[in-house]
């Protein structure tokens, strides 16, 4: 194995790859993964991205996209030792697809001048998995398939319900305005508290999953992304709890040992700081 120094260059972060992945010389660790027990560090990675971009922290998305790219790299390895592909060809297809569905910077003249046609994406998209199919031998197969399916399952719940309704809004299955979306929210308020009353575990569970895809409308319709308004509400729990720990600890406290009016009372005080910090700062 071969001294290696920290660079610049993606060809040692490849080759640090390859020795981890070397058999015997290897480590133990890196030789034991497959695509499948990698790919919940993959998705960990991305989301530790959108959260260092949110937090505005610049040194840590440094951080967090070299730890991002160190995925990309892992799963080319992994491909690359069974024979499929490797990151070279990872590279080729992805600035591949940029060049192609961007002929408005990277075409002729004609075609730069021309600009971006309206559907110019969707329609790109399609001739691509209409190529795939016809290279794969199933463009009779894909015919069948639904508008829906190039969602991919393993996103989020709430970011895939956004997806598909994105999806079915493109063909006209929409509605056209929030405030029919604000009515169905109720809809499914009033639906949920009927299935709660009857006690029926199974249709509670049904108008609860209901209620949250009708939530993520509302959130298409406003034009926020839900994940990151949960992931920001969650947050602030967070930031008002600990305030209510910390306030507790300076009486000798811990929340066991105290009442829920208690806690109340310090949460009413932690939201009340918040908005005073805000307009301050608003103020400045």
């Amino acid at each position: 194995m071969s001294s290696l120094s920290p660079s610049r260059d993606i060809a040692v972060l490849l080759e640090i790859m390859r020795q981890l992945r070397t058999p015997v010389t290897g480590c133990p660790w890196d030789l034991e993964q497959t695509f499948e027990t990698i790919a919940p560090y993959t998705l960990e990675e991305a989301y530790e991205v959108a959260d260092a971009i949110a937090r505005g922290d610049l040194a840590d998305l440094r951080e967090e996209l070299g730890d991002l790219l160190l995925q990309v790299v892992y799963h080319a390895q992994m491909a690359q030792e069974q024979g499929a592909f490797d990151f070279g060809d990872v590279v080729e297809g992805v600035t591949a697809k940029m060049i192609r569905r961007h002929p408005h910077v990277f075409g002729d003249e004609a075609t730069r001048s021309a600009g971006v046609a309206k559907d110019f994406w969707e329609r790109a998209k399609a001739a691509e998995k209409a190529e795939k199919a016809r290279e794969s031998g199933d463009s009779a197969q894909d015919e069948a398939k639904s508008l829906l399916d190039d969602v991919p399952l393993p996103l989020p719940a709430l970011t895939r319900a956004v997806k598909l309704q994105n999806k079915a809004a493109r063909v006209g299955f929409d509605w056209p305005g929030l405030e029919p979306v604000l009515a169905k929210l109720k809809e499914e308020i009033a639906e949920l508290d009927e299935a709660i009353a009857a006690n029926r575990k199974e249709k509670v569970k049904e108008e609860f999953g209901d209620l949250l895809f009708v939530v993520a409308n509302v959130a298409r319709h406003l034009d926020i992304d839900p994940e990151a308004a949960l992931r920001a509400a969650n947050d602030k729990f967070v930031r008002r709890f600990r305030y209510i720990e910390q306030a507790l600890a300076q009486r000798g406290k811990r929340p066991a040992d105290s009442t829920l009016e208690e806690m109340d009372a310090l949460w009413d005080e932690a939201k009340a700081s918040e908005k005073a910090a805000a307009s301050t700062k608003q103020d400045d």
